[in-house]
């Protein structure tokens, strides 16, 4: 059975010194919420956590500090620094390569031999 075959979508925002993400639920939501401000920021954010990289796009993910989102957006604030990355940002997208192995290597008899 085929696993991990998910797919991502988050947006990038470069600031000035380092780059900034969030976790989307879909591109056609981020799309969708740009339209209607009515639709709520939960629905459009998975897993509500903003993200830093040093190292562009697809650089490595840490958690992003206070301090960093006071010195790019002015706030920490996490409710208005989302909306300025969703606003701001560009959507990314990419698919998980799917997995296939075996579920249990230990089934007895039924092991190969």
């Amino acid at each position: 059975m085929a696993r991990g075959n998910t797919g991502n979508t988050k947006v990038f925002y470069q600031g000035a010194s380092e780059g900034f993400a969030v976790f989307v639920e879909s591109e056609e939501i981020v799309r969708k919420w740009k339209e209607d401000r009515t639709i709520p920021l939960t629905e459009v954010v998975a897993g509500w956590k903003i993200f830093t990289t040093e190292h562009g796009k697809q650089g490595i993910l840490n958690g992003a500090s206070n301090l960093q989102l006071e010195n790019e957006f002015g706030t920490k604030n996490e409710d208005d620094v989302v909306k300025k990355i969703l606003e701001k940002g560009d959507i990314q997208s990419s698919e998980n390569p799917e997995r296939q192995g075996s579920t249990n290597d230990s089934k007895g008899a039924m092991a190969g031999h």
